[in-house]
């Protein structure tokens, strides 16, 4: 599967959605769960729809500037990546 764009908009895909408490969020999808936390909770809370990849990378390297910026979007890009071949983001 292809690294996500610049201009790609990162969601939940069809069927996935968030689910228990504030401090233990899950995403919840047909074949189970995934429980998030740290920076994969703050990536995925950005994957709205709405933003850009671009954006969330943005947004992520001002958060985490002390990381080198082609390490966040790698780290960033390979997270989604992951998260596609499972059907849980779409791009």
């Amino acid at each position: 599967m292809a690294p996500p764009s610049d201009a790609s908009q990162p969601r939940l895909a069809a069927g996935c959605r968030w689910g228990g408490s504030e401090e233990d969020r899950v995403i919840l999808f047909p074949e189970g769960a995934i429980k998030l936390q740290g920076t994969g909770r703050q990536v995925l809370e950005r994957c709205d729809g709405q933003r850009t990849f671009g954006e969330i990378i943005a947004e992520l390297q001002k958060q985490f500037g002390a990381a080198g910026p082609a390490k966040i979007r790698d780290d960033i890009s390979q997270f989604l990546e992951q998260l596609q071949r499972k059907r849980i983001v779409d791009y």
